[in-house]
């Protein structure tokens, strides 16, 4: 059994409210921070222990910490996004539920770390419960000198607000979600310059994801070489993957990062629902690009899912089996990103609804000879043209999905049918 980091404490119960995290050892981390460290020595501690952005992108999070300036009469924020929009992700929900005061906990070492005082917690519209035990976690701490004025006599002050998003995908994307914050569209920013040092409210501003935060405790518990050695190489810790599908065992597991994307559907996940065999898996959520059956001995970290073309974005791994349609599968995930594109940008917003439409027509039997290229040159048209990157996570699934599964779109326009038996996925 792998050792685990965020979900170490709740593996078969729920530690919902305070008293129930302080017998497990819940706000130690915390009291060494304020009491013994400064907030360049938990940044440096972060920083060596290689822990990446869990949202999606991977970034450094040490490194995302010291870009904010030290000597700026503004305030300073820490945004935490729980906005988990991606499909076939359900980590950062995991986390909520179970353990909120370790993402409180997370959320006051992070914002020290910055110099922040005040913290916005960004939740997805849709996430009612989740949002709800947030509130009285947010309460409980503040019952218990946890948030408020001088935390634990430290002299340091921190103010915790939630916020409930309206149920739209693109304020997952950290400048999407600032303009969310202040009241306005949701419309992604133009960078630079970067949140760091123009976020909120024109301030200096971090953004983490929930699961980033919630490791933080336990890094500044057992140390930076601890967390790096569960990990590989630039990709310290663990991470939980949220695998659906066609598998027999369906659910979040918290591995470390590096582990065979065999050894997760196989060992951890129960293999094939039904002995049926494995064809095609999304291995980070549905904008990342497909990998076919023989690609999932890679390991699965960031450098090493990004050195055979795809990405390990926020850790949602869609397993599909020899009778899933891949034409149908394709066509589900551009129907999402064509509705949730916000339209801001002509290549997003165009391009997103002509890649429903000529797969519609190509799923519908009504495909013509030349829909195959001029799918393939939409999406490259695409990438890398707008604000944000949802542009992208249209056009790249697209792109993998041709190119790997070609021969199934090529019957699907030629003989009006589909070859394979349409199961959902």
């Amino acid at each position: 059994m792998p050792e685990l980091v965020v979900l170490r404490d709740v593996q078969d119960s729920e530690l919902r409210h305070i008293e129930d995290y302080l017998k497990v050892g819940g706000y130690q981390a915390l009291k060494k921070v304020l009491l013994e460290l400064k907030p360049e020595q938990v940044v440096d501690e972060v920083k060596k222990s290689g822990l990446r952005g869990r949202g999606g992108a991977g970034f450094p999070t040490g490194m995302k910490w010291s870009f904010i300036p030290k000597n700026v009469d503004k305030p300073k924020y820490l945004v935490v996004n729980a906005d988990e929009s991606e499909p076939g992700t359900c980590k950062d929900r995991v986390i909520i539920e179970r353990n909120p005061h370790l993402l409180m906990e997370g959320i006051v070492i992070g914002s020290y770390a910055i110099g922040a005082h005040c913290c916005y917690l960004y939740i997805r519209g849709e996430y009612y419960e989740q949002a709800q035990i947030l509130s009285l976690a947010i309460e409980e701490a503040y019952q218990h000198g946890f948030l408020g004025k001088n935390i634990l006599r430290s002299g340091y002050d921190l103010d915790v607000h939630l916020h409930r998003g309206a149920g739209a995908y693109i304020c997952g994307e950290e400048t999407g979600l600032l303009e969310s914050l202040e009241g306005k569209k949701g419309w992604p920013r133009l960078k630079p310059p970067f949140p760091a040092v123009v976020g909120l409210y024109g301030c200096p501003t971090v953004i983490n994801n929930v699961e980033t935060l919630a490791t933080v405790p336990r890094i500044m518990e057992r140390g930076a070489d601890w967390f790096a050695s569960l990990g590989t190489p630039k990709n310290g810790g663990t991470r939980l993957f949220a695998v659906s599908g066609h598998v027999n065992k369906p659910g979040t597991y918290e591995l470390p990062l590096g582990i065979p994307l065999r050894e997760i559907i196989f060992n951890y996940a129960g293999g094939m629902k039904d002995d049926k065999v494995l064809k095609a898996v999304i291995p980070g959520g549905s904008s990342c690009p497909i990998l076919t059956a023989d690609e999932i001995d890679v390991k699965m970290d960031f450098d090493s899912v990004a050195a055979i073309g795809s990405m390990l974005g926020s850790g949602g791994v869609v397993v599909m089996n020899e009778e899933a349609c891949m034409v149908k599968v394709l066509l589900r995930i551009a129907k999402f990103y064509a509705h949730e594109s916000c339209g801001q940008c002509t290549p997003c917003r165009e391009g997103t609804t002509w890649l429903k439409n000529i797969l519609q027509r190509v799923n519908d039997g009504q495909g013509r000879p030349k829909d195959l290229d001029h799918l393939m040159g939409i999406a490259f048209n695409m990438i890398g043209t707008t604000i944000c990157p949802l542009s992208d996570a249209a056009a790249l699934p697209v792109r993998s999905f041709i190119q790997k599964f070609r021969k199934e779109f090529e019957y699907h326009v030629h003989q009006k049918a589909c070859d394979v038996a349409q199961v959902m996925v």
